[in-house]
């Protein structure tokens, strides 16, 4: 089985971006192939850069991670909606209002992963971590909505998912935020990669 694991290049003024970094620790499993890809925190753009990666890597299954400033625990989403509704502007300067990410798409899709037992594996190792049911209306939202979409139509055969990591400590100074260290975080998505390896012999 092979894996397209994504997080995002970092936004918003930071500097970094867990999603990015926690792929530079993520380690082999038996019976799964990891490739890595880092998607743009733009809107079209990081669903053209997923594509790319699809035919380039033929993935039996995607999960993708993102960053969520303000969480204190992995999210494991449920659902991504076809809605666009961005509070600050993407890397491109895109803020659109309301707007779908898919004209002829449904309303949400569900993620085909097993979410629960990925979340489970995760809090059974230590790491905090819960089924979230809103990956928000931002490029994260987009990518999951939109690999689901694109999967639906094009690439039945994969299955697909979306973790939101919380902040790192070294970007909480000054804020009153929550924040994981990046071995944790790492720790957690390798648990939630055990099981899709599991699910899937």
């Amino acid at each position: 089985m092979r894996l397209l694991v994504t997080g995002f290049e970092p936004f918003d003024n930071e500097s970094i971006n867990p999603s990015k970094e926690v792929l530079n620790l993520l380690v082999p499993e038996e019976g799964i192939e990891i490739v890595t890809a880092v998607l743009p925190v733009v809107r079209f753009e990081s669903l053209k850069r997923m594509e790319e990666k699809i035919n380039e890597v033929k993935p039996d299954l995607i999960l993708s991670i993102g960053q969520a400033g303000g969480r204190n625990c992995l999210s494991v989403e449920r659902i991504g909606i076809n809605c666009d509704d961005y509070r600050i502007p993407d890397a491109a300067g895109n803020q659109p209002c309301d707007e779908k990410i898919a004209e002829d798409g449904p309303d949400a899709y569900f993620a085909t992963l097993p979410i629960r037992k990925m979340t489970e594996a995760a809090s059974a190792a230590g790491i905090p971590a819960v089924i979230s049911d809103t990956a928000g209306t931002y490029v994260c939202n987009h990518v999951l909505y939109g690999t689901l979409h694109m999967c639906h139509e094009k690439y039945p055969h994969i299955r697909c998912g979306f973790i939101h990591v919380p902040y790192l400590p070294a970007q909480c100074a000054g804020k009153n935020a929550p924040s994981m260290s990046l071995n944790d975080i790492a720790a957690g998505i390798q648990c939630a990669i055990r099981v899709l390896r599991e699910e899937s012999v």
